[in-house]
């Protein structure tokens, strides 16, 4: 016990925690600068699970506004949920957990082996792309047996139904200034 305590901190003194692991997991680029937006914009998830602030929307009218304004106001929040989703499909699902053990396995290996020299298969060289549609190839079978195309419609239909009704029962959050009403057309 005491031991996993001193390993833990002396990761934690190289920079190893889990905050600062996952950044550096992510290549620079478009997608961290899209994580770290995401990050920056979250909203306080006290006030995105407050009970309180959920009702029923008087009209249609107010149930799209609701839908919009949510949707783009706990945007970040959203994305977490949607994440979240996928996680817990993925840990609930021993042969999702094995068909992407294979997936990333075979990814791994072919980019250890074209550390050491170039892949060649029937005298051809491979390109990365084709090494990687080849990796795809070879566990198709597994996500097959795993379900995977069922489990991706469950993360969606799941998403939408959280997000949704929680967008459409959440009432809008007040800013600055700004009237919540309908224009008249």
């Amino acid at each position: 016990m005491a031991v996993e305590k001193d390993q833990q901190k002396d990761a934690e003194a190289e920079g190893l925690s889990a905050a600062t692991l996952l950044p550096k997991l992510i290549p620079s680029g478009a997608g961290r600068e899209w994580l770290e937006r995401r990050r920056a914009t979250i909203r306080s998830w006290g006030s995105f699970v407050d009970q309180r602030r959920f009702s029923r929307p008087r009209n249609l009218g107010e149930l799209c506004q609701r839908l919009v304004r949510n949707v783009e106001y706990y945007q970040s929040n959203y994305v977490f949920v949607f994440l979240g989703l996928i996680l817990y499909c993925v840990a609930t699902s021993p042969m999702l957990l094995v068909a992407l053990a294979v997936f990333f396995g075979a990814c791994y290996i072919l980019y250890l082996r074209t550390l050491q020299s170039k892949f060649v298969l029937f005298g051809r060289e491979v390109s990365p792309a084709h090494q990687y549609a080849l990796a795809g190839g070879i566990s198709f079978p597994f996500f097959w047996l795993a379900g995977a195309g069922s489990a991706v419609f469950w993360v969606l239909g799941a998403t939408l139904v959280v997000i949704g009704s929680h967008a459409a029962f959440h009432q809008i959050e007040a800013v600055d200034g700004e009237e919540l009403q309908m224009e008249p057309v």
